[in-house]
């Protein structure tokens, strides 16, 4: 180990105390999409890095300009405003070391059912034996705080880097990816990128893609005593049910072998339905809301032209929907897939970082079934890309969401070896 790994290090692991109190304190932030907290916490953690000593760019976002762009990735709640952060620790200039970049969102999604978290307050931000818990612990403010660690590790060690090595912090990564969106159209750019998301230390090196889509059912009202005489929407959902049900397994019958650990790699799921008005009426609409699975390397418009075709073939074969058919709608988030480029060292670089702080074998190497920024990152920013991070993604958007602090720490020392690697030490 170098000199100057080893002073790293050493600025880590004297920092840790300090990093569970901060991702305490960022957990106690409802910064839940969309609400006031989402852009408060920008603002602290543009403290937080001046302090680091890093130069900040904390700008507030022009979400007219952004949303009427034509490539807009779409989003799913209101916002009045939002905040994009990126904190840069500056290289000498050389030209000789390159850029790294580590992209952290700061939203985190409602909480669901109090009663089914243990503790009444989910954003307690407890600790107990070596986990953390609350919402927005796993995904993703356990990676924030182990990246900020990193960074600042670097920064108070005195090791002064040949390339640049930066921190975004992003808003509405969870409805689209909004800050990342805007963090690339502002200009910001690497040659290599991290997210630090739940992996459960393992490396993601791909991630499927999602699209959110909602269809409008229609019926006939009438009152209920005679339903034989209306057209009822929940009924004439049932077989367009089913029908995506055939399509998902049609859609998971040979998928990219990055994938193939998981037992559906491309989910389609109904997440929301609503129908009817009055409990003594047949209802006359019924809307559902779901997010379709896009493979690896599948461009969305076909992944968009496969619902809708299985739909239109369940209307065809309905004599009312044949007259009234399913309206499908595209909104919110549309996350195509992403994946690193194979001809990248990133994934080479991780592992031996990660093999350096843990003297273990090598992570896992797979892709991942959900969307996140990694597709904007090494799309729209060309930038290779891949997920390394503490928890496990099981517990994202959970009851009882947790991160384990020794990952927490894993993580920040492995990024900080990582920063040094592709920085290059002056």
């Amino acid at each position: 180990m170098s000199e100057a790994v080893s002073r790293v290090l050493d600025e880590v692991d004297a920092a840790l105390p300090a990093a569970v109190t901060l991702l305490t304190e960022l957990v106690a932030t409802p910064s839940i999409g969309g609400t006031d907290p989402e852009h408060e916490i920008q603002g602290r953690l543009a403290s937080d890095l001046r302090a680091a000593g890093l130069e900040v760019d904390h700008w507030r976002l022009p979400l007219g300009e952004l949303f009427a762009r034509p490539d807009f990735p779409g989003v799913e709640v209101d916002r009045a405003e939002a905040w994009g952060l990126v904190g840069r620790l500056p290289g000498d200039g050389s030209g000789e070391g390159r850029s790294l970049l580590l992209n952290a969102h700061v939203d985190v999604v409602p909480i669901g059912d109090p009663g089914a978290w243990s503790r009444p307050d989910a954003f307690s931000g407890h600790v107990s034996g070596d986990t953390l818990f609350g919402r927005g612990a796993c995904d993703m403010k356990g990676g924030l705080v182990a990246a900020l660690t990193a960074v600042q590790a670097v920064r108070r060690s005195g090791v002064r880097l040949r390339g640049d090595l930066l921190l975004a912090c992003v808003p509405g990564e969870e409805d689209g990816g909004l800050g990342t969106y805007a963090m690339l159209h502002r200009g910001w750019r690497a040659d290599l990128c991290v997210v630090p998301e739940p992996t459960s230390l393992g490396l993601v090196t791909a991630n499927a893609g999602a699209l959110t889509f909602r269809l409008r059912v229609p019926g006939r009202a009438t009152h209920a005593s005679r339903r034989s005489e209306g057209v009822s929407a929940v009924e004439k959902f049932l077989p367009v049910w089913a029908a995506l049900q055939r399509l998902e397994q049609r859609r998971n019958t040979d998928p990219d072998p990055l994938m193939a650990r998981w037992p559906i790699a491309y989910p389609l799921s109904i997440g929301r339905v609503t129908s009817g008005d009055w409990a003594s009426s047949v209802p006359d609409l019924l809307i559902a809301e779901g997010r379709l699975g896009v493979a690896l390397g599948e461009p969305p418009a076909h992944a968009r032209a496969a619902l809708e075709e299985a739909v239109a073939e369940v209307c065809a074969d309905d004599p009312w929907l044949r007259e009234h058919p399913v309206l499908v709608q595209w909104w919110g988030g549309q996350f195509a897939s992403g994946r690193l480029p194979q001809d990248s060292d990133l994934a080479d670089r991780v592992d031996a970082a990660h093999r350096t702080v843990t003297g273990a074998a090598s992570p896992s190497r797979s892709g991942a079934p959900y969307g996140s920024d990694l597709r904007l990152l090494s799309g729209i920013g060309g930038i290779p890309t891949l997920h390394y991070g503490p928890g496990d993604a099981l517990l994202a958007h959970a009851p009882d969401e947790s991160v384990p602090l020794g990952e927490v720490a894993t993580t920040a020392r492995a990024l900080a070896v990582l920063a040094l690697d592709v920085c290059g030490a002056a």
